[in-house]
């Protein structure tokens, strides 16, 4: 999509560590610690100037290293990942969905880029200057590049496939779009001022979320340090919720600029951060213009889309669909559950989710065997034997379903087919999941 305005990416300028990290668990970011260094005595701040530091930060250039780092407990897969494959795991319709070679290597290969994502270490050069931005993930073999340059939409480049995607959208309707809603934002900001005065100052909204926030969550300045060469502060937030397997979450703000050198994610009870990304070397010039450039190489795989712009009734129109459950519905996929709030939350996908089709997979090992076609019912009762032999690795079986627990998320799969997951311990999982029913 093509950026428009520069107020957006110096937001993912700021914030590009924090981004890099996976959301999903529990309170989103985890950040490398500090460097502690004595030589470092900055002037002393309190959370909320910290806070306002980051918020205000007004950098529109720079580039440098990310490197991310995973230890969540989960074991060692990749030898597993080889014999993934056959019918049941195959893309329908595509090249080796026959279930033959090629439909193993491919499914093994997805299976292992996501055992990968889980429990590797990665590296990402990153660059941004005004509305060009990218982002180059480093891996063994090849890299994985993201684009976005103004007038160009955005370039999604794999060297390991050679292929390319390029992601465009209408500029025209998508700035009528823009005007539409703040239109309409204008006419409730009238409405709101007429019938409880004037809004609250950017101050007063911040001394608001801090106090949200120090309901559920004990927020200090840590320890001064350096990061990627550079002195930074250390904002620290602590969980005030048993339940939750996050014990601490620390964010780097460097010092001058006010922009997130690094995160880390620190699991309750542990010394070292179970999930971690920072900065290992950062630059605030303008990158040289010739990194945002981007041409497919000849023979390359290339594929075009344009993404739709709604009408704002459209948009309107999702938003109550998503409200009542009908988009869902209507596209035939279930609609997440939420239970409870703040770090304990946990997050309910319906029966007919990804949870029935891993167990229906599982158990499908012994009736693939007891096929009438005995070719094939043995080559699917391989294919199943491994899925299942996948699952028996990272799950434990418990009174009602398998539990994957790692230092930072906890998963259950129930036996009808159910999932729930947060960064939450076991025990509070499985209270939840039987008050669910």
């Amino acid at each position: 999509m093509r950026p428009r305005d520069t107020g957006a990416s110096r937001r993912f300028a700021r914030w590009i560590p924090a981004i890099a990290a996976p959301i999903v668990i529990g309170a989103a970011v985890v950040l490398v610690p500090l460097q502690a260094n004595a030589a470092v005595d900055l002037p002393d701040l309190t959370p909320k100037e910290l806070l306002e530091l980051a918020s205000s930060s007004d950098v529109e250039a720079m580039s440098g290293t990310v490197e991310q780092t995973s230890e969540l407990g989960l074991p060692d897969l990749s030898g597993l990942t080889g014999g993934m494959g056959g019918p049941a795991s195959a893309t329908p319709g595509a090249e080796g969905s026959d279930g033959g070679e090629d439909g193993d290597a491919a499914s093994g290969a997805g299976i292992d880029e996501l055992l990968s994502l889980i429990t590797g270490d990665h590296t990402a050069k990153v660059y941004v200057d005004g509305s060009h931005a990218r982002l180059q993930v480093l891996d063994r073999l090849g890299e994985r590049d993201v684009y976005v340059a103004k007038g160009e939409g955005v370039w999604l480049w794999d060297s390991r496939e050679q292929s390319a995607t390029h992601v465009t959208v209408d500029q025209a309707a998508l700035d009528a779009l823009k005007a539409e809603a703040e239109s309409h934002a204008d006419e409730v900001r009238a409405k709101l001022e007429a019938e409880v005065g004037t809004l609250p100052t950017p101050e007063e909204v911040l001394d608001q979320a801090l106090a949200r926030l120090d309901e559920t969550t004990d927020v200090s300045v840590g320890t001064d340090g350096r990061v990627a060469g550079r002195d930074a502060y250390e904002l620290v937030l602590v969980p005030r919720d048993d339940a939750t397997l996050v014990g601490e979450v620390s964010v780097a703000i460097d010092a001058d600029t006010g922009v997130a050198l690094a995160a880390s994610v620190t699991a309750a009870g542990a010394e070292k951060p179970a999930f971690s990304v920072a900065f290992t070397d950062v630059s605030f010039a303008a990158p040289d213009a010739s990194v945002f450039a981007f041409t497919p190489p000849d023979g390359a795989t290339v594929t075009e889309h344009e993404v739709p712009v709604p009408t704002v009734a459209e948009v309107e129109q999702w938003k109550a669909d998503a409200e009542s459950g009908a988009a869902g519905e209507a596209e035939g996929m279930p609609r997440p559950v939420v239970h409870g709030s703040g770090w304990s939350t946990v997050v309910e996908l319906p029966a007919d989710a990804a949870g029935a089709s891993m167990l229906e997979g599982s158990a499908s090992g012994d009736a693939a065997d007891s096929g009438t076609g005995a070719a094939e019912g043995a080559e699917g009762a391989e294919g199943f034997a491994d899925a299942s032999t996948l699952l028996d690795s990272i799950t434990q079986r418990v009174a009602g379903g398998r539990i994957i627990s790692t230092s930072l998320a906890t998963v259950l799969i129930t036996d009808d087919g159910r999932v729930f997951g947060g960064a939450v311990t076991p025990e509070h999982l499985l209270a939840v999941a039987s008050s669910a029913g």
